[in-house]
């Protein structure tokens, strides 16, 4: 029998066996997108738990919390409040932060040092905490839960980011699902502002760790919406085993079909978050091949998509193919422009440092579309690298100085 990954149409954070969530408004987000703003991961069993954090040297309390307790053998949940971030909060924030997991573990009859505290939003704030003493203990859990989950962590996000897959194999079977919120502060050295996976796979801890800085790196770290890096950038993976396969180690097929599947529900929630950017309309795909190597293909996309100028020129659906060049050549990838060649959706503009006279109305069409897809091929060797981004608009600057207002 042969390994097979599929998508599970409509699945939550909780459609890994064993998993349960739920939500509540507690007035901490004082914008909050769907009247949700608190809510609780929790595992029937303990999980393995691997994270990559912030590079951010300002880190939130919470960040500090969670690094000081995983990777661990034992988690139990997590508590997560959208609206205020709890960073740059001083010793009161640390206090907080681990108070909120104790809340949290109380209610789940659990050890506190068992549940991960996470928190969203503004910087400087101290969270609320008469209103979570208030409504954790309120906020009931089931499978149906993850998605006022999903919901409940974002702040400026117009929607949602759930996806899930399954795996089949001559081990056995199990679930990998996320949910994602993020929209702006995204330029991550890490992961996206905050992402949860869980899985009901029985997968060692060490490999469990490996999986989830390769994904990261491959996903997260490959997205860009305004260059900035949160202070509170999380991606955490939960593995509580329920499925019953055989166990996964490393270096086995069966770590190669995790990292495959894991890599999928990554991508697709880091696609989602460059997608619904503050203000964004188009989501931009750069595809870079032809590298000296690895390395620089991975710098000459995520310049790219980061760069200013290409993202308002996608907005206006400017052929200002020019920038994307430009771009490249800053990104101190290695770079020759005589063996350059580029295209914006389906049309050549540049082929080995020579213009084309290519169809002005065709790439402004391709530019129209709601993934703007650039592919640049550098001739000088087989490293490729994809990243994402979205276009720049006048709403990002609306939402980013009124966002405390």
């Amino acid at each position: 029998m042969s390994y097979s990954i599929k998508c599970i149409p409509g699945a939550h954070i909780t459609s890994a066996k064993g998993f349960l969530a739920g939500a509540i408004y507690a007035g901490i987000n004082s914008h909050p997108p769907c009247s949700l703003d608190l809510c609780l991961l929790y595992s029937q069993v303990p999980c393995r738990a691997a994270a990559v954090f912030t590079t951010n040297r300002v880190k939130a309390a919470p960040v500090l919390v969670c690094r000081s307790r995983v990777p661990s053998e034992s988690i139990r949940g997590l508590v997560v409040n959208s609206g205020i971030a709890n960073a740059c909060t001083g010793p009161t924030g640390l206090a907080n932060a681990e108070a909120m997991a104790a809340l949290a573990a109380a209610g789940l009859g659990v050890d506190a040092a068992g549940v991960l505290p996470m928190s969203t939003g503004v910087i400087g704030r101290q969270l609320p905490m008469n209103k979570l003493e208030s409504h954790i203990g309120s906020i009931r859990l089931s499978v149906q839960g993850g998605a006022d989950f999903a919901r409940a962590i974002m702040t400026t996000d117009t929607r949602p980011k759930e996806f899930g897959v399954r795996v089949e194999g001559p081990d056995g079977a199990y679930t990998i699902c996320g949910a994602a919120k993020g929209a702006g502060m995204i330029a991550p050295n890490m992961a996206t502002t905050l992402c949860f996976i869980t899985t009901d796979a029985l997968i060692e801890l060490q490999s469990l760790n490996l999986a989830a800085r390769k994904a990261a790196d491959a996903s997260f770290n490959m997205i860009s919406v305004d260059g900035d890096t949160s202070t509170n950038d999380t991606l955490l993976v939960l593995a509580n085993g329920l499925a019953g396969n055989g166990m996964i180690t490393g270096g086995s097929k069966s770590l190669a079909v995790f990292q495959k599947a894991l890599g999928e529900v990554c991508t697709f929630l880091a696609r989602s978050v460059a997608a619904d950017g503050e203000g964004a309309t188009r989501l931009i795909t750069v595809n870079v091949t032809g590298a000296r190597n690895k390395k620089d293909a991975r710098l000459a996309a995520r310049t790219v998509a980061s760069s200013n100028l290409v993202k308002s020129a996608v907005h206006g659906t400017d052929p200002n193919w020019g920038r994307i060049v430009a771009a490249a050549g800053r990104s101190l990838a290695e770079l020759d422009e005589h063996r350059l060649s580029l295209k914006i959706g389906p049309v050549e503009l540049w082929q080995k440092g020579k213009i084309i006279d290519f169809d002005l109305d065709r790439v402004r069409e391709a530019m129209r579309e709601p993934e703007v897809i650039i592919g640049l091929d550098l001739g000088l060797g087989r490293g490729n690298a994809t990243a994402w981004g979205c276009d720049l608009s006048e709403e990002y600057v609306t939402i980013n100085s009124e966002y405390t207002t």
